[in-house]
């Protein structure tokens, strides 16, 4: 059988992509990364499939990727189903018992097992995880400040306050692939809602993270003229917090980095998951498609 040339360009093509990313592959080769999953991004299946692949690829040459996913769109749409009222406050779920078994439903039952599923039918490994299973997040609850005297509360709501590593680098050393509901315990062992991007934060500084990438609904951080911010510093990105250029939702995922870099995590990246294969081009390529926070 004869190869058409145009074919054979193709397949060249193809080899030269494989050899460009070989330096990249072995600079990750043996390392961590934490991978937030969530927004728009879930609900599209071609995007979670190319997701899924790309997870498969990182463990099949080397790293050890770690996903926590969120659900906010899935749980507000049982919420509504089910007639249950629900309010934010600075961005936070109020969560009362309630909301909290159905959150707990449709982060730990439903949406987990989706995507280890997923990243399962691609060839993985993937087995899912809470912040309950083997005390994986003990977690504090989270009060904020309505005044001097006053304080709103947010019901069961709460942030890591410290993640059992030990399980994760078990599994980080085998073939599996931990996949993280953000649901957490506290010292009287009652069940905790975590926003995802502060989960994934926690997780990535707790195994050391080379990578924490945050899959957003945006292309990154942008300046006032809209234009990408490729890389950026901590003393630069608390400067664009100051003058106004980062803002509203941006502010929590950037925070989230700021404390991941601080504490451990080699560097952060916040890049549009609506983008196939955002975590290869992100990962095996010299300038990446997102914004990278560093030191």
């Amino acid at each position: 059988m004869k190869i058409s040339k145009k074919k054979t360009k193709n397949l060249i093509d193809q080899a030269s992509i494989l050899s460009k990313a070989l330096p990249f592959m072995q600079r990750y080769s043996g390392k961590n990364i934490t991978i937030k999953f969530g927004g728009a991004v879930m609900g599209d299946l071609n995007l979670s499939t190319s997701f899924a692949k790309d997870i498969v690829l990182l463990k099949q040459v080397g790293i050890n990727p770690v996903v926590v996913h969120g659900g906010g769109p899935k749980i507000k749409k049982m919420l509504d189903k089910l007639n249950v009222k629900s309010n934010f406050i600075n961005g936070l779920r109020v969560t009362d018992k309630e909301t909290m078994n159905i959150v707990e439903m449709v982060l730990s039952g439903s949406i987990n097992k989706e995507i280890v599923m997923e990243i399962n039918k691609e060839g993985g490994r993937a087995i899912g995880l809470s912040g309950k299973d083997a005390l994986l997040a003990e977690t504090k609850k989270i009060k904020i400040n309505k005044s001097v005297n006053k304080v709103n509360d947010l019901g069961f709501v709460g942030e890591p306050k410290k993640i059992n590593e030990d399980l994760l680098i078990w599994f980080l050393k085998s073939h599996f692939i931990p996949v993280i509901s953000p649901i957490g315990f506290d010292k009287n062992h009652d069940t905790f809602n975590i926003n995802a991007d502060t989960m994934s934060g926690h997780v990535a500084s707790s195994i050391s993270s080379e990578r924490l990438i945050l899959l957003t609904d945006v292309d990154g951080v942008l300046d006032k003229k809209g234009n990408l911010l490729t890389e950026i510093s901590l003393n630069q990105i608390r400067k664009l917090i100051k003058n106004g250029t980062v803002s509203g939702g941006m502010i929590p995922k950037i925070e989230t980095c700021i404390n991941a870099v601080t504490n451990g995590v080699k560097a952060a990246v916040i890049l549009n998951g609506n983008l196939p294969h955002a975590i290869l081009l992100e990962i095996f390529t010299e300038s990446g498609v997102g914004t990278l926070i560093t030191k």
